[in-house]
């Protein structure tokens, strides 16, 4: 099988890669990714050898790319992963949001649905669904989508044009939507990996309004997992919520990280709030376990110690994006 991933440069998509490369040496892979500022080779490097994995540059809304790429390669699935995802820098500009979330995601919907693929898998996000009350139950793949962030929105968009491709041309499209993720090679613009480096830096670590906002935590390798285990038997036109069953206030996610660390709590300090902040998500999973037999199977201490300990051992990783240098590289393609 050949899969089309989008976005593969990007911190799960990267992920994905290398867990398909080392489970499924049947498959075989092309990663197409613009190689934006959260874009980076060097989370691939390992794999670059591999003769079941290829490189292209490029933009999912670039139309032509697109379809002389689907033409060329015969993919028989497509798992998009690229978007942009941060949604500070959507709250500052959405336009970039807009031309690749929704604009991208129907430019490989038309391709997919041309060129016949077998299997659209979408990757979406629990932000979709808006923000739960304290007392709420977990959101369910029937929830309706109220999106609170321009992200969110774009994400939302994208979503509901997969859902008009399955119904008006039969394209065989899954979306998934999992909480947030968190493991090796996430940007440092992402909570946890921000306040693992600058803890290691004895910088501030800066916590949004009271820190009282709760995430459910999912370790990427499961999400791997869990959409690995979707190209394979999900059923087209459905969509799983992927959870890690972990919900956190951020500032205990903070204090886990100074304590693991061995830092003071003196470095937390709190900011404005984002606008539009939601307060609480939450997945039910039940889905992921009775149609695929998928749960997660790292919980948030052990990933959260096993994310630290990489943070700790890859810091010239991390220096070097900080920087920039990884930008300078991507100039060179």
């Amino acid at each position: 099988m050949k899969l089309l991933v989008t976005g593969g440069a990007g911190f799960i998509g990267s992920n994905f890669i290398r867990h398909i490369l080392r489970e499924h040496p049947e498959w075989q892979v092309v990663n197409l990714d613009k190689l934006t500022y959260a874009g980076n080779l060097a989370n691939l490097k390992d794999v670059e050898g591999n003769p079941r994995y290829r490189f292209v540059r490029g933009d999912i809304a670039d139309r032509e790319l697109v379809e002389k790429l689907f033409q060329e390669e015969k993919f028989d699935v497509v798992v998009n992963f690229a978007a942009e995802s941060h949604v500070d820098r959507s709250i500052l500009d959405s336009s970039p949001f807009i031309e690749t979330n929704v604009k991208g995601t129907q430019v490989l919907l038309e391709a997919a649905r041309e060129f016949e693929i077998k299997k659209f898998v979408q990757i979406s996000t629990d932000e979709v669904y808006g923000s739960l009350g304290p007392d709420d139950p977990p959101w369910t793949e029937e929830s309706p989508l109220l999106p609170n962030s321009p992200y969110s929105a774009s994400k939302a968009a994208a979503d509901l044009l997969c859902r008009a491709y399955h119904r008006t041309y039969g394209l065989p499209v899954v979306i998934t939507r999992s909480s947030n993720n968190y493991g090796p090679y996430q940007f440092p613009e992402k909570l946890i990996p921000l306040m693992i480096t600058n803890a290691m830096e004895d910088k501030p670590l800066p916590v949004y309004g009271d820190g009282q906002n709760i995430r459910d935590w999912l370790f990427v390798e499961d999400n791997c997992r869990a959409i690995a285990l979707v190209v394979e038997k999900g059923k087209p036109g459905e969509i799983y919520n992927i959870g890690g069953g972990e919900e956190k206030r951020n500032i205990d996610v903070v204090k886990a990280i100074l304590q693991l660390l061995g830092k003071p709590e003196s470095l937390i300090t709190f900011v404005k709030d984002r606008p539009g902040h939601d307060r609480r998500y939450d997945l039910n999973t039940g889905k992921m376990l009775r149609e695929l037999g998928w749960q997660p199977m790292v919980s948030f201490e052990e990933g959260l110690t096993q994310t630290v300990k990489w943070y700790f051992e890859n810091r010239t990783w991390w220096e070097r994006v900080r920087a920039g240098v990884h930008l300078e590289f991507m100039e060179q393609w």
